[in-house]
């Protein structure tokens, strides 16, 4: 919201300078954004009559002018524009002056004649035939204003107004407008505030025989009135009025349109106009829209309407979109005769909405979806009223048309000093707080308070608290140390995740946060079948984008993303990790499932499958995880993205039956669709079902007293015996006395048979209760030779 500080002086006086102003109305709760004054580019450009005008001597379309500037002597400028005339009052820029966009004006010669200035158009001064009617767009700007040589140019054109940019919250609707802005104001500063009463006398007519109205949707249209101006007469608004509404940021039109815009600004209340010739049957329907209806909007666009949307119809067809925006023949034209004034009240919610689903947001929408006050209509046509009459442009009629639904009870709210203090921790007298309140309009009354109807943002006694506040000072609130004990402690998932973090860490990995949402595409590019059940997304309604379209159903293409972005930017080595949630559908409209999961990647630094399998186990090793098994991974493992990982080099690690990871080297062909050159290594881990085996409680383990007895083991067995089941078989064998289990060698060639392998174990054992002796590990040996030969593994 921009604030015109002209303006604001028709309801309160303010005498201090307009950054202080800044500073103690933000102090009060309305926060300036900034302020700026119009023309503070332009500097040292006047006011000149031009003396005489003649051709140049050197040039067929130059012209000498003589100017008085209001010294002693006429200055001397060549010009090139064709529009000027002995005796014309023009904008001079004088020798140093500066203009819009820092152009800097100097003493020059033109064709070898001195030049001392320049004439301005407007464009130069950065303004438009909207601010300046009378005006040429292409050729000097001849003023028409009661100025004489010499004067500023600021003053005479009325380009110094000082504009104050608000961000105005959502629950101060009443905010958007000059006279709530200016009520804030006075109760800042503790002067008065003169409020409002719009007058008109009006000629007489009963309204209901040229118009009717029929709100057939109360629901969503808490409040219309419908008035008349009969023989309007369309031509360009008054300066004071163009100022203003320029110092507020909207372009002038004509004198109609421009009081709907001037009367929103001041009252906040959105105004239409409508062009009589082209209201059917003169009859005004609120209603929703039907099936197939479509209408043509002001900006010229066809729009499809909606049946929960609102609109403004007339007999026939609907001519504007309620609370956005008028129809194309709803518009005001140079011929118009009779106009028809709207002053309503819709639905904010259904607004929003509306401007939404059509993408068109307007000044209009943006004040309605906030929640308008119903009462604030018929002031505002009032006003638009009044303002007919002072720019003598039309004949208002003396009566209008209001439709409305219940008017909305005022809440009454108890008014308790002694609360409010003890809320706010203040020994504020109770005399201050009504004089606080009453400034802002409340009103109390045997111990109630009843807030304005404007404020709709008043519910409960804290927020009376907050109108205290705000006007007592926040800064002079005094400090005050909490008290009490804080219980908070973390969930076992926000231990686990922090764990998590600090295990992937500590193994050398950076941490990488991607967005949720992706693009469909991300599926193919891991090779995901057609058929796969990941492709089956939660679809955004509303995207950034198609790349940003879907919510993600796994973390491994966002993490191969950030992979593929490094390995592109030449970085030798990657190792990275990711705690996000994947985005599960469940049954329609209920929202999805959204599991935590871990994923990792690294490429580079000589990683290979036996790298990302190491820092697996340090996870769960880190964890207190015990008994991980690893496989080799084959269809229904458990993982959906198995088609991303080379076939062979990919494993899933599992508890018992349940599968809680899986890792591997990304399919060759996945690399080329990442554009990545070298061999990639991705896993991911389903962190939800890790809190159901990680070990939450450590328990102190003392070093060993006893030696340990170590044996070596060598084996043949077949080839695609895999070797952590020989170790399995070793570990269950040996039993309670195990150590540890390591294998050291794998052997294949000429000694041993085709489609065979040896390979070698070195297992350690120890007991706690003792030192073991000779025959105890040789029968736990014999044990394991047992085991391994029933599983065709023959000791060498």
């Amino acid at each position: 919201m921009d604030l015109s500080m002209k303006w604001l002086s028709d309801y309160v006086k303010i005498d201090v300078p307009v950054k202080q102003f800044c500073y103690d109305i933000t102090m009060t709760g309305s926060k300036v954004e900034g302020y700026e004054t119009e023309g503070s580019e332009i500097r040292n450009v006047v006011v000149g009559r031009l003396l005489s005008v003649t051709p140049h001597e050197n040039s067929d379309h130059l012209l000498v002018c003589q100017v008085d500037v209001g010294k002693e002597s006429p200055i001397q400028i060549v010009t090139g524009a064709n529009n000027v005339r002995e005796g014309d009052l023009v904008p001079v820029a004088l020798d140093g002056s500066t203009l819009p966009g820092g152009v800097s004006i100097k003493r020059g010669k033109l064709r070898g004649v001195e030049s001392n200035g320049m004439l301005c158009s407007l464009g130069e001064l950065k303004l438009t035939t909207h601010d300046f009617p009378y005006a040429i767009e292409n050729g000097i700007f001849i003023l028409q204003e009661d100025c004489k040589p010499g004067d500023d140019i600021h003053d005479a054109i009325g380009l110094n107004d000082t504009k104050v940019e608000f961000e105005i919250t959502p629950n101060r609707p009443d905010c958007l407008s000059v006279i709530g802005l200016a009520r804030e104001a006075a109760a800042t500063y503790k002067i008065p505030f003169k409020t409002p009463s719009p007058e008109y006398l009006g000629v007489r007519g009963d309204i209901n025989e040229q118009l009717s109205v029929t709100v057939e949707n109360q629901k969503l249209c808490k409040r219309y009135i419908g008035g008349m101006v009969r023989n309007v007469k369309i031509e360009p608004s008054p300066r004071w009025l163009r100022e203003r509404l320029r110092a507020s940021g909207v372009r002038p039109i004509n004198n109609l349109v421009d009081i709907t815009n001037y009367v929103m600004l001041e009252y906040g209340q959105p105004m239409h106009a409508f062009d009589a010739r082209y209201v059917s049957g003169r009859s005004i329907h609120v209603r929703t829209a039907r099936d197939g209806e479509t209408i043509t909007t002001l900006d010229g666009a066809v729009r499809e309407l909606s049946p929960e949307m609102l609109v403004i119809a007339d007999a026939e067809k609907p001519v504007a979109v309620a609370g956005v925006m008028g129809g194309e023949y709803s518009g005001i034209m140079p011929d118009t005769v009779d106009v028809i004034f709207e002053s309503a009240c819709f639905d904010g919610a259904s607004v929003r909405r509306t401007a939404k689903k059509l993408g068109m947001r307007t000044d209009s929408s943006a004040r309605f979806e906030k929640g308008l006050d119903p009462e604030g209509c018929m002031p505002a046509i009032r006003r638009a009223f009044e303002l007919v009459e002072m720019l003598k442009c039309g004949e208002p009629l003396d009566s209008v048309i209001d439709c409305r639904s219940e008017t909305p009870v005022r809440p009454a709210i108890p008014f308790d000093p002694d609360w409010i203090n003890g809320f706010l921790g203040t020994e504020i007298p109770e005399s201050d707080m009504v004089g606080y309140l009453k400034q802002l309009e409340f009103e109390l009354r045997d111990g109630m308070i009843y807030a304005p109807s404007f404020r709709t943002d008043i519910e409960s006694k804290a927020d009376i608290a907050e109108e205290v506040a705000r006007f007592y000072g926040y800064n002079n609130i005094p400090g005050a140390e909490l008290t009490g004990v804080a219980n908070a402690q973390l969930t076992p998932k926000q231990k686990l995740l922090r764990n998590l973090e600090t295990a992937c860490t500590a193994l050398g990995l950076y941490e990488i946060e991607t967005f949720s949402f992706i693009s469909p595409k991300y599926y193919d590019k891991i090779n995901l079948p057609a058929d796969s059940k990941l492709r089956n997304s939660v679809v955004i309604t509303n995207p950034l984008g198609e790349d940003t379209s879907v919510m993600r159903t796994s973390v491994l293409p966002s993490l191969c993303e950030v992979l593929s972005r490094n390995y592109n930017f030449r970085n030798p080595a990657a190792a990275l990790f990711e705690l996000g949630n994947e985005y599960i559908p469940t049954e329609p409209g209920k929202l999805p499932e959204e599991p935590a999961r871990l994923s990792v990647g690294l490429y580079g630094n000589g990683a290979d499958f036996f790298s990302l399998k190491g820092i697996i186990e340090g996870i769960f090793e880190y964890l207190g995880i015990d008994g991980v098994e690893y496989e080799a991974a084959a269809e229904g493992c458990g993982f959906d993205e198995l088609s991303m990982f080379h076939p062979g080099r990919v494993a899933v690690a599992k508890i018992g039956d349940k599968p809680i990871a899986i890792l591997g080297e990304m399919h060759p062909a996945v690399a080329e669709n990442y554009g990545i050159g070298t061999k990639t290594y991705c896993a991911k881990l389903n962190v939800t079902e890790l809190l159901d085996v990680e070990t939450a409680e450590r328990v102190y383990k003392p070093l060993p007293k006893y030696p340990a007895a170590t044996r070596d083991i060598s084996l043949i067995c077949d080839d695609e015996m895999p070797v952590a089941g020989l170790e399995k078989l070793i570990r269950n064998a040996v039993g309670g006395v195990l150590e540890s289990i390591r294998l050291f060698d794998v052997y294949k060639g000429e000694q041993i048979a085709g489609g065979k392998k040896s390979v070698a174990f070195s297992i350690v054992m120890r007991s706690s209760e003792g030192t073991l002796t000779d025959d105890q590990a040789d029968a736990a040996m014999k044990r394991v030779r047992k085991a391994l030969s029933g599983a065709g593994a023959e000791v060498r």
